[in-house]
């Protein structure tokens, strides 16, 4: 007996990320099992690139509370030369003392200065050899990085980033495969790319701007922008005579319109059991998206009649960005509507049909959505 409890004696130091946790739960419990060797690490992030738009965005850390110094917060990656440094050379970057950009102008660099923090290694991710983002390893002290420390710290960078590479490949999976099945149910969208790209967009503007309020996380605000676009994918199971019909529907078809959200949800559902994808963290703001996007704020929506906060942010969200986009848009119906027109309408809708918080946080950055309008615009009339 005491021979077999020897065989079990030990207990896998990082068994906690065979759990079906979210990414920053893992970064924060790697972070303590990385102190225990190495005390003077005090905070690892990542920071995501998005290709199509050249920016580096905050995705998630390790640190509790208000000491992180950089959240929700985005950058040109053309603005950050020291950053671009580390992909040119394609190697990570040591900086024992920080205080050689003490008269950097980059915001990043003055968070980070703010804060404390003395020295750091920073080493970049790539999936596949596509440059994907950076690593951040920061310490309060001074010049604590030995190349023996380093070898070490090397080998939970690449289990950091085979994490997150693990996770962003599950979610474009996921994406991939719901678009498959609307192309193999012969779904035609009605919607062009760059509807779907603005929707996005407007969607994490709105959460970045709710996220302190709202206690949204980087991580989170990430996965709003990516699932949103998705919040129609139950269209893919109603018939194309009542999704088509040139004029209004009546109340029978309109009853079979609404039963689209809840197809959302049973077909995400369906996908993620059939992929395996079910384990990755924040994938209830996919299902909350696409089952709750059509109700309202005094409970007259559909499917379900939620009134208020009993409908998840992340469709509150959605809801708001995509109502937008549809009445700034040309169709073959009607021509698009000024910003200031939608505007207008928007706040009509507030407090009874739209979120008036996540309406206020998209109206009060104008200037941001003429950015996200001027980017991605319509080519020509769908």
């Amino acid at each position: 007996m005491q021979q077999n409890e020897d065989l079990f004696s030990h207990q896998d130091t990082l068994a906690k990320l065979h759990e079906n946790l979210p990414l920053t739960e893992k970064l924060r419990f790697l972070h303590q099992v990385i102190r225990q060797d190495f005390p003077f690490i005090d905070r690892l992030a990542i920071a995501l690139f998005d290709e199509q738009t050249e920016m580096l965005k905050t995705y998630t850390h390790s640190t509790e509370g208000n000491d992180n110094p950089v959240t929700t917060y985005e950058a040109p990656l053309s603005a950050a030369p020291s950053l671009r440094t580390i992909i040119e050379h394609r190697r990570p970057r040591l900086v024992q003392d920080l205080n050689i950009f003490s008269h950097g102008t980059h915001e990043h660099t003055k968070r980070i200065a703010a804060k404390g923090y003395k020295s750091s290694y920073t080493m970049p991710l790539y999936q596949s050899g596509v440059f994907v983002g950076f690593l951040f390893f920061n310490s309060l002290q001074e010049h604590p990085f030995t190349p023996n420390i380093l070898r070490q710290i090397d080998i939970y960078g690449h289990l950091i980033a085979l994490m997150v590479i693990n996770e962003l490949t599950a979610i474009r999976t996921l994406i991939a495969a719901v678009r498959a099945a609307r192309s193999m149910t012969h779904y035609r969208d009605i919607e062009t790319g760059s509807h779907i790209d603005r929707t996005a967009h407007y969607a994490r503007l709105i959460a970045r701007v709710l996220a302190a309020s709202y206690g949204i996380t980087d991580e989170q605000i990430e996965h709003i922008f990516l699932f949103s676009p998705m919040h129609d994918v139950g269209k893919i199971g109603i018939p194309d005579n009542i999704l088509r019909k040139p004029s209004k529907l009546n109340d029978s078809e309109f009853d079979v319109m609404k039963t689209h959200p809840e197809k959302g949800r049973e077909i995400i559902d369906s996908v993620l059991k059939d992929f395996s994808l079910g384990t990755f963290g924040h994938v209830d703001i996919l299902r909350n998206i696409a089952e709750y996007h059509h109700e309202a704020i005094d409970g007259s929506g559909y499917p379900k009649g939620l009134k208020g906060e009993e409908i998840p942010i992340e469709a509150r969200i959605s809801a708001v960005a995509d109502v937008f986009d549809a009445l700034t848009s040309r169709r073959s119906y009607k021509a698009a509507w000024s910003n200031e027109e939608a505007f207008a309408v928007l706040q009509k809708m507030s407090n009874s049909k739209l979120d008036r918080d996540c309406v206020e946080a998209l109206i009060n950055n104008a200037d941001k959505i003429l950015e996200i309008q001027q980017r991605f615009h319509d080519n020509e009339l769908i």
